[in-house]
């Protein structure tokens, strides 16, 4: 995920591309949107926001940017250790938070008793969320790789994406980029063909294309930092808003998916990215790209245990398309308001707390 780093010593501080920050934002709030919609109307042709699953791969993209941008010529005086050290305490915090919620969302879910089939395998389902070691168990839910907070298949590949960077992505030519990003770009328009889509990655019996999508975005990420494909520009944060949320818009369609989903990832979203990182910076929108950047992972990482409740809910009580348009709309507020506020109470301060024990660290060594 495209994330500020957490210590100016560890890491000095460099150009913020708030814009992109604003961008994932919108991408994230598109995600819990999305997820209520696909509740709301399962079937993809009558879902006006279908291909926010897109959020994920420039997701990806952004990362792949960011990454190259941050640590290209860093890595090396900080070292590999330290670098995954630095992004384990980014990122894992959310995912042993988001873990915690989903099981508690589970148990007490008041309008379902699924847990209880499951009772025996509650706590090996806990700690491989926590881990992030995929382990797909209840049908009954599509198969999730983790059930108790679904959105964190799209992490286990971020981290092994970050460890390839580590490992061997940050000391390659562009040549050999290249090669790799276009085989990529291959191996991404067999899984659009094979699936006919690229909504896919979350679950068991599709956990590859996930794969596919990771390493071509987060490739194409790094390729256009590294190329200085920074599109100089006079847009700003709305008009980039609105060009982000077409690709999610675009209607949904068996016959042509399969082409227009590898099109948009292979060439749209990393034309984004590189608009985003020339694009003209209003101070007018800076307090709104601060905020969405921040509260962009925390929403993504709690949001969905909370879905599920939402589904048990419908399976109860039927309730009216109408009805449940306004549950989404409390409910994309509500879990807005409550990421800000993990966020606040939880995620800065152990990240605080585990930077801090990184500098002493490295301060005795």
């Amino acid at each position: 995920m495209l994330t500020p780093e957490t210590s100016p010593t560890l890491l000095p501080t460099k150009q913020h591309f708030e814009i992109l920050d604003g961008l994932r934002g919108v991408a994230a709030v598109a995600v819990v949107i999305f997820h209520f919609m696909e509740l709301i109307t399962p079937d993809y042709h009558n879902n006006f926001i279908a291909h926010a699953y897109f959020a994920v791969d420039f997701f990806f993209c952004l990362s792949g940017f960011v990454m190259a941008y941050a640590y290209d010529q860093r890595i090396r005086q900080m070292g590999i250790l330290t670098f995954l050290k630095l992004r384990l305490i980014r990122l894992h915090p959310l995912v042993v938070i988001g873990s915690v919620i989903g099981l508690l969302a589970f148990i007490f879910d008041p309008y379902s008793n699924l847990y209880q089939k499951f009772s025996s395998q509650l706590l090996p389902m806990f700690i491989t969320s926590c881990l992030m070691i995929p382990y797909p168990l209840v049908k009954e839910r599509y198969f999730n790789l983790f059930h108790l907070n679904p959105p964190t298949w799209s992490l286990f590949w971020e981290y092994i994406s970050n460890i390839l960077y580590a490992l061997f992505l940050v000391k390659i030519r562009n040549k050999i980029l290249w090669v790799l990003t276009v085989t990529a770009a291959l191996a991404l328009a067999y899984e659009a063909h094979h699936s006919t889509f690229l909504g896919v990655g979350f679950g068991g019996d599709n956990v590859i294309g996930g794969g596919y999508r990771m390493f071509y975005s987060f490739l194409a990420g790094i390729l256009a930092y590294r190329s200085q494909w920074i599109i100089k520009s006079k847009l700003g944060f709305v008009s980039l808003s609105i060009l982000l949320l077409a690709s999610f818009l675009i209607p949904f369609s068996k016959s042509v998916n399969w082409l227009v989903d590898p099109l948009v990832v292979i060439f749209y979203l990393p034309f984004l990215v590189a608009l985003g990182a020339g694009a003209t910076h209003h101070l007018a929108y800076q307090k709104t790209c601060r905020f969405l950047g921040d509260i962009s992972y925390p929403l993504y990482m709690t949001h969905y245990p909370f879905i599920w409740i939402v589904l048990s809910y419908m399976d109860v009580k039927k309730p009216s398309t109408s009805h449940m348009v306004v549950v989404m709309i409390v409910g994309v507020i509500v879990l807005t308001v409550f990421a800000y506020g993990i966020m606040a109470l939880l995620d800065l301060p152990l990240r605080k707390y585990f930077t801090n024990r990184l500098k002493r660290e490295l301060t005795k060594s």
